[in-house]
């Protein structure tokens, strides 16, 4: 069996002495992992580090099998990121977050949003937005979409401001003004056709990820008795850093 397909590493583990394992979010087969022999070779040791894009060719006796890769590098970001705190955490979080979605189901939007925040990632008044929404994106892929378009109350698409906790649906300030200390704040840019370029402030950075954790640790992780990633809170303490300096 063969396919050719491009992918993200989110993942790199040694094998042996010489080959190592790489995990890729791919376009088209979704998280996908493959042998690449001699990977751990100086010749590999530039185009195999995480957040980089690669060109893919999977090959395998059976579906089931791991399967061999042959690679080429595509976009060799990862040396601009390494050089940021604020990358590297995300990464980590990216990598542990892509990972609640079944190996090798296909995750087109996954794979184009992924791309996108990795260009971005060391963009301080950027990429923090960028992973909030993306939390959202992997909430929806699991089933668990949030409402943001409209007041789950009046219809209304003006205005929203909270978010009701029971349901996931948007609330508008007029609508949820007399449960307000029972609502979640709604932050300008997670709201429904937000610009991917906006820069939001401090606080609705943190009302974002504190909206988006509710929602993870309730219908994400918490069904499976799992809190919340600790690279997440890495991620969150980097991002807090670069808004100190």
């Amino acid at each position: 069996m063969e396919w050719r397909d491009e992918g993200l590493i989110i993942g790199v583990r040694r094998h042996g002495e010489q080959s190592a394992i790489v995990e890729a979010m791919t376009r088209a087969h979704g998280r996908h992992l493959g042998l690449v022999r001699g990977g751990r070779s100086a010749r590999f040791g530039p185009t195999l580090q995480p957040g980089n894009s690669i060109g893919l060719v999977w090959r395998a006796r059976l579906d089931e099998h791991l399967g061999a890769y042959a690679v080429e590098p595509l976009s060799l970001r990862a040396g601009r990121l390494m050089a940021s705190a604020l990358a590297l955490a995300g990464l980590n979080y990216l990598a542990q977050l892509i990972r609640v979605l079944p190996e090798r189901d296909p995750h087109e939007g996954v794979y184009e949003t992924l791309s996108l925040i990795a260009d971005a990632l060391d963009d301080s008044a950027l990429a923090p937005a960028l992973v909030a929404r993306f939390e959202t994106q992997i909430l929806a892929e699991c089933g668990f979409r949030l409402d943001l378009s409209r007041c789950a109350a009046t219809g209304a698409t003006e205005g929203l401001a909270y978010v009701s906790p029971r349901s996931g649906r948007a609330v508008s300030a007029e609508a949820g003004a007399p449960w307000r200390d029972r609502l979640l704040p709604l932050p300008a840019f997670l709201r429904e056709g937000a610009r991917v370029e906006a820069r939001p402030s401090a606080g609705e950075i943190a009302d974002g990820f504190r909206l988006t954790g509710f929602f993870l640790a309730r219908d994400l992780f918490g069904p499976n008795n799992a809190p919340l990633p600790d690279s997440r809170a890495a991620f969150l303490s980097a991002a807090a850093k670069t808004q100190e300096l």
